[in-house]
């Protein structure tokens, strides 16, 4: 059964995927409210589109912490204090410590430009290109200890084309991170998700075992 998630979004940048959630959320596609939206930046455009959205906001910059782990535990301090329950990595450029991923262990979510366990890391579409896969996409997966290693709860792909470059490629794979990532809230909203080891266990998932996906295509 569906319900409304506390949300602590947390943001560096332009936050394209924080605004995928605020339409997914007005357009009642997401059951969940976003408790408040923090940045490591204090000149992160995300900041901007929340406020347009009258949601909390607040600045941590981490230069002014002595550790990564004084740091982190300031951001588990104020998610708490807003009575967060998942927390949504949406750009955010920071690795998390074990003090912050213990706080909130299968409870935050991180959407990467990659299909995992391909490419972790940074410049993705870069390694993509350079080692000439077929496809390349997106990964929403829990966040764990490791970078980018966490359980896969949900994933998307795109052909890659022979003249596509590092933006082109980006592009569309941002297209997909905008229609996944608040599927994947909605089904931790309800209640659906489970995770068993590595794996991300979903309640009624539908079989689409005549779906494929072939690049170059099979004819012409």
């Amino acid at each position: 059964m569906s319900r409304q998630v506390p949300l602590g979004v947390l943001i560096s940048g332009s936050g394209s995927n924080l605004q995928a959630i605020m339409d997914a959320i007005k357009e009642k596609r997401l059951d969940a409210v976003i408790r408040i939206v923090i940045s490591n930046r204090d000149d992160a455009y995300g900041l901007v589109r929340a406020r347009n959205h009258n949601l909390p906001t607040e600045i941590v910059d981490h230069r002014k912490f002595p550790a990564r782990e004084a740091y982190d535990q300031a951001l588990v301090d104020l998610l708490k204090t807003h009575d967060v329950e998942l927390v949504v990595l949406a750009g955010f450029m920071r690795l998390l410590s074990p003090v912050f991923v213990r706080a909130f262990s299968n409870r935050i979510m991180n959407i990467h430009p990659a299909l995992l366990p391909a490419f972790p890391g940074l410049h993705v579409q870069r390694k993509a290109l350079e080692y000439g896969v077929r496809f390349s996409g997106c990964t929403v997966h829990f966040v764990n200890e490791e970078c980018d290693q966490g359980p896969i709860i949900i994933q998307a792909a795109v052909p890659v084309f022979p003249d596509d470059t590092e933006e082109s490629l980006s592009a569309r794979i941002l297209k997909e991170e905008h229609r996944i990532y608040p599927r994947a809230i909605q089904l931790y909203s309800e209640g659906r998700l489970h995770v068993v080891g590595r794996r991300v266990l979903i309640d009624d998932l539908e079989k689409l075992e005549d779906q494929a996906l072939v690049y170059p295509p099979l004819k012409g």
